[in-house]
């Protein structure tokens, strides 16, 4: 930024997860979602996004209660389409559950049927619907035509003829991706998105309010892909000027490949679409595919 100051923000730290921590933002993610409900407060609204439920940190976008246990609801967002999405939200269902029955202090191996709050599963997919389903299934998805002992729904949300908060941020994820494909992941596309978006009423009043804490949210996101061309350039700067043959600048350059694999794999563990990691490592799909396939992570 221009005082030379950066604020932290993990890969975590999204623009969705800040928006929708803010409780007069979540209550109007809820009126889309449930606009029958016409008594909710936001004091009925309780935040329980998951912060790091396993050991390789993987984490969910939003979770939130809804009038104390009568309800939990799990969101995501998602750019990049997959059947697995059905996969993580049981996950972060599971993980979610686990953290209410341990705060609850409530005893599952006993006799006594407990209580839970009803769960629903919601993905915002900011692409296009094309042919993807209105609901997902863990069953239909991966067993189907048999007898499967449990199933999963999500429910997805595209695009639709809206002004409410849900079209608002798909379409300032759809400016997003037209500002950095003009000008790159630089602060001039950050600041023309902020401008486009208030000038077309997308989320106009969360980036008045926070505007700078954007910027910097966005900017963390973009700075990887800076740090990886400056290494590789310098590396391979160096190395020429003291007369290497190009067989040594080239196993140098591995180990900085090396190096961005496993970034590659902490930006997918951090569940981060394999679009954006492409973007921010400067390779292809098919090559983030391709390391994730090596190391595994993907069938």
């Amino acid at each position: 930024m221009a005082d030379g100051k950066r604020m932290k923000y993990s890969v975590k730290d999204t623009v969705f997860r800040d928006m929708f921590s803010k409780k007069k933002y979540l209550i109007q993610l809820y009126n889309a979602l449930h606009p029958e409900d016409k008594t909710i407060t936001q004091a009925d609204l309780e935040i329980v996004t998951l912060q790091s439920i396993l050991l390789n940190g993987i984490y969910n976008d939003l979770g939130f209660m809804v009038r104390g246990k009568q309800l939990m609801i799990l969101v995501e967002a998602q750019s990049t389409w997959s059947a697995n999405i059905v996969i993580r939200a049981l996950i972060y269902l599971m993980s979610t559950y686990q953290d209410y029955f341990n705060a609850n202090q409530i005893q599952l191996y006993g006799s006594h049927k407990v209580e839970m709050p009803k769960p629903e599963l919601y993905v915002i997919y900011t692409g296009d619907k094309g042919k993807h389903p209105d609901v997902l299934s863990l069953k239909d998805e991966f067993f189907p035509d048999t007898d499967c002992c449990i199933d999963a729904k999500v429910k997805m949300i595209y695009l639709q003829d809206s002004d409410d908060i849900i079209d608002q941020y798909i379409g300032f994820c759809r400016v997003c991706n037209e500002q950095v494909a003009l000008h790159g992941r630089t602060l001039k596309a950050v600041k023309d998105i902020i401008s486009i978006c208030r000038d077309r009423n997308l989320l106009k009043e969360y980036l008045s309010e926070r505007e700078t804490e954007v910027e910097e949210i966005m900017l963390t996101l973009f700075d990887q892909e800076h740090v990886w061309n400056i290494e590789r350039n310098n590396i391979r700067a160096a190395a020429l000027a003291e007369g290497w043959d190009k067989g040594k600048v080239e196993g140098i350059e591995l180990g900085v490949m090396q190096n961005k694999t496993q970034t590659v794999l902490k930006m997918f563990r951090h569940n981060m679409p394999v679009e954006d990691i492409a973007d921010i490592s400067e390779l292809s799909v098919e090559e983030v595919n391709d390391i994730l396939k090596k190391a595994m992570v993907i069938h």
